[in-house]
C-alpha cells in the first residue's frame, strides 16, 4: 500500500526531498564534506581530536604498492580492507583470520594473497568511490566482536547509527548482519535495522528489507530483547562528532570492541533515511524540538540531557 504525503506528515515522517534542502543543503556546508566523505582524512580528524576509532594498519595509495600490500597486514589478525570514498558498504572486505598463508571470510571462503592484492587494486582504479574517482584504499584492524551481542549478529560485527542534529542524538539504530548481508552491517545488502531508544539503548522495533521482523533471520534471536551497553558513551561520541566536523545533519557509526569499547567507525553526511523504519516513527518532529532549543545547549552532556528528556521510546 502506497502512503499519501499527507498520511506521511501526520507520522513525522521526513522525506529525501525535505532532508536534502532543509537539513543537509542547510546545515551542511560543502566544503566541509571531504572530512567525511573520505575515510582517510576522517581518520586524520578523529586522531586529532583524541576519539577512539579502530587502528589503521596503513593505506595504499599507488598501483605499485598493491603488491607489497602484506607488509602491511600484521600476521594472524583479522583486518578489514575499505575504499576511502566509498559508500553504502561497496568495497568492505572483511577477513576474520590468517591461516597458512590464506585468508578468509566470515562466510569462510578462502582467499589468498593474489585476491587481495587484486581486490585493493579495484579499490584505488575506483570501483567502489562516490563517482568513480581513484581512491585509497585502508586496512584497519578488525574489532573483536562484544559477546554481549552473541546472537543477534551473524558472522559479522554490528554497528550503531546515530543522526545527529546540531549536535543533539535525534535517533538510533543498530544494524546487524546477516548471511544475506556477507557479514557486513549495511541495510540495502540484507542487514536487519533495530530501532533503538535514545534513553536506555534498548531494542523498541526490528526490520529487514524494511519489513518487522521479531527475530534474527539466522540465529533466531529474539531482537527486541537487545540492549546496548555503554550507552551513555555512544551518544557522546556521536554528539561529539558535531563538534568536530561543524556539520549539522549527520549519520555517527559506532561499533562496540569488546577490550577498547566504543569506537568511531565513520561518519555519514548524508545519512539514510531508513533508521525511520527501523524505530516505527518519524524523525521529523525531533528535528523540529532541536531546532526550538539549538543554541541553548553548547555542552555535549547538556545536550544528550535534553535528547534523553524529549525523545523517548514514545515521544511526548
Amino acid at each position: 500500500m502506497i502512503a499519501f504525503a499527507s498520511e506521511l506528515k501526520k507520522l513525522n515522517v521526513l522525506g529525501m526531498n525535505s532532508r536534502n534542502i532543509d537539513y543537509i543543503s542547510r546545515y551542511n556546508d560543502r566544503t566541509l564534506y571531504p572530512l567525511v566523505d573520505d575515510k582517510l582524512q576522517t581518520k586524520k580528524l578523529i586522531q586529532e581530536h583524541g576519539l577512539k576509532a579502530p587502528e589503521l594498519f596503513g593505506a595504499i595509495k599507488f598501483q605499485g604498492q598493491v603488491k607489497k600490500i602484506k607488509s602491511l597486514i600484521p600476521p594472524k589478525e583479522g583486518f578489514v580492507i575499505k575504499p576511502s570514498q566509498g559508500s553504502g558498504g561497496k568495497g568492505i572486505l572483511v577477513i576474520v583470520k590468517q591461516v597458512n598463508g590464506f585468508f578468509y571470510k566470515s562466510s569462510g571462503e578462502k582467499l589468498d594473497i593474489y585476491d587481495i592484492q587484486r581486490h585493493s587494486s579495484n579499490i584505488l582504479s575506483g570501483l567502489y568511490s562516490l563517482g568513480g574517482k581513484d581512491d585509497v584504499a585502508l586496512i584497519e584492524k578488525l574489532i573483536e566482536f562484544d559477546e554481549v551481542f552473541d546472537g543477534y549478529s551473524y558472522e559479522g560485527v554490528p554497528d550503531v547509527r546515530v543522526i545527529v542534529y546540531r549536535g543533539y542524538p535525534v535517533m538510533a539504530m543498530m544494524r546487524l548482519s546477516t548471511s544475506m548481508s556477507d557479514g557486513k552491517a549495511n541495510l540495502h545488502q540484507g542487514a536487519v535495522g533495530v530501532g533503538i531508544d535514545i534513553v536506555s539503548g534498548k531494542a523498541i522495533s526490528a526490520v529487514q528489507f524494511d519489513r518487522p521482523i521479531k527475530f534474527h533471520p539466522d540465529t533466531q534471536k529474539e531482537l527486541l530483547n537487545l540492549e546496548v551497553p555503554y550507552w551513555d558513551e555512544i551518544l557522546s561520541l556521536a554528539s561529539g562528532s558535531f563538534d568536530m566536523t561543524k556539520l549539522g545533519y549527520l549519520g555517527a557509526d559506532i561499533v562496540l570492541d569488546k577490550n577498547l569499547g566504543p569506537m568511531l567507525l565513520e561518519l555519514n553526511a548524508r545519512p539514510g533515511l531508513a533508521i525511520q523504519i527501523a524505530n516505527s516513527m518519524g524523525i521529523s518532529k525531533r528535528l523540529e524540538k532541536v531546532d526550538e532549543v539549538a543554541d541553548e545547549y553548547q555542552d555535549i552532556k547538556e545536550r544528550i540531557l535534553f535528547s534523553k528528556n524529549n525523545f523517548g521510546e514514545i515521544d511526548a
